[in-house]
């Protein structure tokens, strides 16, 4: 046993720490040195080693690190962390205030403006105030677990300054400007190469398997939105309530300004164009959000991005260079892109030697020339595209681009439809097609095969091993072990992660068959209405365009694919080789009862915790939200309810209490 006052001074040494982290992380204010600060971490410390079942997860002394991890395990996200819709200009923004009237039939309604800090996303969560999983975007879907990294960053607190607090939140890690400076001086000095810049470094860091380069590493944290919080004696109803409260804990918050009307968010945009440079860490633009947690409900969101907010774009650094020559690559959908080979020019932290000049229309409009002088840019500080040419620098050697009438790749000939801008090669089976489509297929979020890459995919092609995906189904260890690079146990390897692939989910199959329009959260969209290709492949347009989220675009593209001669085929291979086609039915599926039923708790209930009772709905085919609307099914009860109980009375929504909700529970049994 422990001497009570052992145990007595660790937990006051812990407090003392957290304190004087908070001061100084949080607040920029410390109350002692670093060198008092790092006596009281050495004799906790000490404590903790004498007495090893005083360790806690919690303890400031984990933040150094562990061992490094094999891999990082995959972690599925409580709801979609959607990505932000861009605008570049003044006017895009007054469409998307425009917008937000039209949605809500009022122009009630406030904006807070912040800034939109370069660096990694990341989603935290805790549980009794205690930092349980911390985690990478992802795909918005599933991410990756970087708990042990982000547990090394002094200004995430490993335990709340509150007490039995369970909620998710989303920040940013980023390294600031003079702390990259010298992590790049250093670096230098040991001769290693440099990182680019300062969020290429922060990402870098927090995807490292070994935590105690991640401790190494200059990071800091900023949080910047409340993602789930249940709390009977607490209502959050706000951005701006959300943002102090996550003060209150002990997080940095982002910077803010709320704003009464899309003029003021504008005069907020322009002025931070030019004072960027002030701010002593990236931001590469501004978010504009709704307010009021309510109208973000009513305005919800599309498949990819939330309704009630948008990222304001900073105009991109410029430069200027030359065009060596202009190449056309072809797509998975045989799409013809013309490309700018540049001279090397080094822009927003990177070497940039090609730039995409988008389709036909785009070069002539822009008159783009081999040998031109050209202004370039990274388009939404990304992807490297040609803003216009320099006319008056022309020599008289410059040689007008035509698009090909044939395929670059195939020979076969191109098309291009009226109302497209696209020109497209017409040969279902080109090979730049085909080693796409199978890229895709082969991908991470769709069939996820591993040791299927590039390089791989070329030899299989060009040794006409496989025509399209397919085929993978078909090879065996004989057919790759002759190949380049493919010794006896990657041959192996290689067919056995093809063979798992064979029962994925359904919705990753649907993404990885490449039909035009149809992400990621499309296919579980699609999953969740058909069970099966073959059901999926009955559909028409008329019944598609009715499930929410599945446009006429992209309902009329799914059409098209299945009356393609060639994709039937090629589900026919997908079928013969035993991958699942259907959505697999657990033994232990339960009923889906409470399927397009919307759930708000309030108070305590007796029987289960928030999350508990939460988790029961999910898994009856319910949604839980966080506030009360119109919309709401049922608002449940429990002792001491907040003001969502007074709000659902007016609403006229119908509410439960905890009998009711557990007889609801049982009615699908």
């Amino acid at each position: 046993m422990v001497d009570k006052k052992i145990k007595k001074r660790v937990k006051e040494l812990r407090e003392e720490i957290r304190k004087h982290e908070y001061k100084y992380y949080v607040l920029d204010n410390p109350e002692i040195s670093d060198y008092e600060y790092d006596q009281l971490m050495k004799k906790l410390e000490e404590l903790e080693e004498k007495h090893p079942e005083l360790k806690t997860e919690d303890s400031p002394t984990q933040r150094v690190g562990g061992e490094p991890r094999d891999e990082f395990k995959k972690v599925e996200h409580s709801t979609q962390v959607l990505s932000l819709d861009n605008a570049f200009g003044k006017e895009e923004l007054k469409d998307f205030d425009d917008r937000i009237k039209r949605n809500l039939s009022t122009d009630n309604y406030e904006y807070i403006v912040e800034h939109k800090i370069d660096g990694l996303s990341a989603i935290l969560r805790y549980e009794d105030s205690t930092l349980d999983i911390g985690a990478t975007r992802g795909n918005g879907l599933v991410g990756e677990d970087v708990t042990h990294n982000l547990k090394t960053i002094n200004s995430i607190p490993l335990k709340l300054r509150k007490e039995n607090i369970d909620l998710q939140l989303r920040g940013e890690v980023f390294i600031k400007k003079e702390d990259f400076k010298e992590l790049n001086k250093k670096r230098e000095e040991e001769e290693k190469n440099l990182f680019a810049n300062p969020r290429n470094a922060a990402a870098g860091s927090i995807r490292q398997l070994d935590p105690r380069v991640a401790a190494e590493r200059p990071l800091s944290f900023i949080a910047y939105d409340l993602v789930e919080f249940e709390d009977s004696q607490k209502e959050i109803n706000s951005h701006l309530q959300a943002l102090e409260f996550l003060k209150e804990l002990g997080f940095n918050i982002n910077w803010y300004q709320k704003c009464n009307d899309i003029k003021e968010v504008i005069e907020i945009c322009e002025k931070w164009v030019k004072k960027r440079e002030e701010i002593d860490f990236e931001i590469d633009g501004m978010v504009i959000k709704i307010n009021q947690l309510s109208l973000r409900e009513k305005l919800g969101s599309t498949s990819k991005n939330p309704r009630w907010a948008i990222a304001y774009k900073f105009p991109a650094q410029q430069k200027t260079t030359k065009v060596k020559d202009i190449e056309v690559t072809v797509g998975r959908t045989g799409a013809l892109t013309p490309n700018a080979v540049l001279e090397p020019v080094f822009l927003d932290g990177s070497t940039v030697s090609r730039a995409t000049l988008h389709n036909e229309d785009e070069v002539k409009r822009k008159d783009v020339r081999i040998n031109d002088t050209v202004l370039v840019q990274k388009a939404g500080d990304v992807i490297p595209e040609v803003v216009k040419v320099i006319k008056e620098k022309r020599t008289g050697n410059e040689i007008e681009f035509e698009m090909p009438d044939k395929c670059p790749v195939c020979g076969e000939e191109v098309y291009r439809e009226e109302d497209e801008a696209v020109t497209r090669c017409t040969n279902i089976s080109c090979p730049a097609q085909r080693k796409e489509s199978i890229l895709h297929f082969v991908s991470r979020d769709a069939m996820d095969i591993d040791g299927v890459g590039p390089s791989l995919i070329n030899q299989l092609l060009n040794n006409d091993l496989i025509e399209d995906y397919a085929d993978l189904y078909y090879l065996n260890k004989d057919d790759l072990i002759e190949l380049e690079r493919m010794a006896e146990k990657s041959s192996k390897n290689v067919i056995e992660a093809i063979e798992a692939s064979k029962d994925r989910e359904l919705n990753r199959l649907i993404y990885a068959l490449g039909i035009r329009h149809v992400g990621s959260n499309a296919s579980r969209i699609l999953t969740k209405n058909y069970h099966s290709i073959e059901k999926l492949k009955s559909a028409d347009k008329d019944e598609l365009v009715k499930i929410d989220e599945i446009g006429p675009v992209m309902a009329d593209s799914i059409v098209n694919f299945f009356k393609s001669e060639h994709n039937l085929k090629v589900l026919k291979k997908l079928r013969d080789a035993n991958v699942k086609l259907k959505k697999a039915k657990s033994k232990k599926e339960k009923p889906q009862h409470l399927k397009e039923k919307s759930f708000v708790f309030t108070g305590a209930l007796e029987r289960y915790t928030r999350k508990e009772a939460s988790d029961l709905v999910r898994t009856y085919g319910g949604e839980v939200k966080s506030s009360v609307s119109s919309k709401t099914s049922y608002l449940v009860v429990g002792d001491n309810p907040g003001s969502k109980y007074e709000q659902a009375q007016d609403l006229d929504v119908k509410i439960l209490d905890e009998n009711d909700f557990v007889e609801l529970l049982e009615g699908g049994n």
